[in-house]
């Protein structure tokens, strides 16, 4: 994964330096999710490493399977990391992209576990909490796993606040064994 990062890293930090507003964020935001969807499909991934594909063949695969949705500058991208060997990476592209946009915007992305779906109330009031303490927007992403018990996990990058009944119960285990 590291070495991944390091590849996608300089081209993402590209990308990013090309947008100068809202509007072009947005499109490259859409533009990257879409070519990332395409590539990451398990038939895709097959033909990245297949040597009998000339380039601009697999340039023309994943432009014609992406659609209009590509764009011009996409169709330029995906020629860029063919020509580098690098179309494996476009999804963590389009992820490490997705950080600048949401670090330049300062909004932060939140995954909220709990064992039983939360209301907008309760949605909410963790985001405003959030916020508060981040200093940043927060945009919540729900889910939920029976083995959380009862409580949330709040995974808001590298910031996690277990509050969840499993994790109070083995701390409590952990501190009586200790």
């Amino acid at each position: 994964m590291a070495e991944l990062t390091t590849l996608a890293r300089p081209y993402a930090r590209a990308i990013f330096d090309l947008t100068d507003d809202d509007a072009s964020r947005s499109k490259w935001s859409d533009q990257l999710a879409l070519l990332a969807e395409v590539v990451s499909h398990d038939e895709m991934r097959t033909l990245l490493g297949n040597p009998r594909i000339e380039a601009d063949d697999l340039v023309e695969l994943v432009c014609k399977a992406a659609g209009k949705g590509a764009g011009d500058e996409g169709r330029n991208l995906v020629r860029l990391l063919v020509a580098n060997r690098r179309l494996a990476v476009l999804p963590r592209i389009a992820e490490l992209y997705e950080q600048l946009r949401a670090e330049a915007e300062h909004v932060i992305d939140v995954e909220v576990i709990s064992a039983a779906p939360l209301d907008k109330a309760q949605q909410d009031k963790i985001a405003s909490a959030l916020g508060k303490r981040l200093g940043r927007e927060v945009r919540l992403h729900c889910r939920e796993d029976e083995e959380v018990l009862g409580g949330v996990i709040i995974r808001a990058g590298d910031l996690v606040i277990d509050g969840s009944v499993r994790g109070q119960l083995e701390r409590l285990s952990g501190a009586l064994v200790h």
